[in-house]
């Protein structure tokens, strides 16, 4: 009797740790899908200007706590999609990193709204060396010739046309990633419609040199352009003095009246006088 009431206890027991255990885990499984989300994530290394497609994408459990903002549930959102920064593996694919909706691959997908890209030639002393690498900002200077008051009479200035320009591409390379120098003959740079009316007007006039700038320099200074003198020191020409013109002044003098002889001449009752 005591035996089968023992195995009656310990039956119920091991039924209620069983209960405990399958409502323990359903309840561990709800927080943990509450928790997680899928996001997408880039497959293997995106470079610029690459279309996506379906092999280059997958979904992982991410956090909802620690979710960035703008990525992608669904990886069938993005097949087509242009890719405007690099991503590398494992990184999610955020909207800031892609181009508008029906934008084709390339360089034009690179180019910000409002700005155009314009590429010059270059040799290893303009592209400094090889350092103006995709991703780098660099101020243009122009070297011409500067029309003095006389028309015979130039001499040479060096001014800085254009300032904190970015490099979007190198010959054809645009990867960002390399940071190793690169000599080539060709730079592409992302201006503004204005920019790149002033920049063709001055590799025109003139031969063009890049200037390398810090990236997270923004600062833009006024130049007045380095001439033979201004680099040799030598001191400006004194300004012309004006000397003011005094007023004439005419002094009119009071004409002297001419003596003349005079006679009396009476005619009836009246009389007068007249002189020669």
């Amino acid at each position: 009797m005591k035996n089968s009431r023992a195995f009656f206890m310990f039956g119920i027991a091991l039924l209620a740790g069983l209960a405990a255990v399958v409502m323990a885990s359903r309840w561990l499984l709800q927080t943990s899908s509450d928790a997680v989300t899928s996001v997408a994530v880039a497959t293997d290394d995106i470079g610029l200007g690459q279309p996506i497609t379906a092999t280059m994408i997958h979904t992982v459990s991410w956090p909802k706590g620690s979710l960035p903002d703008g990525t992608f549930g669904d990886p069938k959102a993005l097949e087509g999609r242009v890719v405007r920064t690099g991503l590398t593996r494992g990184e999610p694919v955020l909207e800031s990193k892609l181009a508008p909706v029906g934008t084709r691959g390339g360089l034009s997908a690179m180019i910000d709204e409002g700005h155009r890209a314009i590429t010059v030639r270059v040799n290893d002393v303009v592209g400094v060396a090889g350092f103006a690498l995709p991703g780098n900002y660099v101020d243009v200077i122009v070297n011409t010739q500067e029309q003095q008051k006389k028309a015979d009479n130039q001499q040479s200035i060096s001014k800085i046309v254009l300032e904190r320009i970015l490099v979007l591409a190198v010959a054809q390379e645009v990867n960002r990633d390399d940071t190793a120098p690169k000599v080539v003959n060709a730079v592409t740079l992302e201006v503004t419609p204005e920019q790149a009316e002033k920049l063709d007007l001055a590799r025109s006039v003139g031969t063009l040199s890049l200037v390398l700038r810090n990236q997270i320099d923004k600062n833009r200074l006024a130049t007045d352009g380095a001439t033979k003198d201004t680099l040799l020191g030598a001191p400006a020409a004194p300004a012309p003095v004006v000397v003011a013109e005094r007023p004439v002044r005419v002094k009119y003098l009071a004409r002297k009246v001419e003596k003349r002889d005079c006679v009396g001449v009476l005619s009836g009752v009246t009389g007068s006088q007249e002189c020669f």
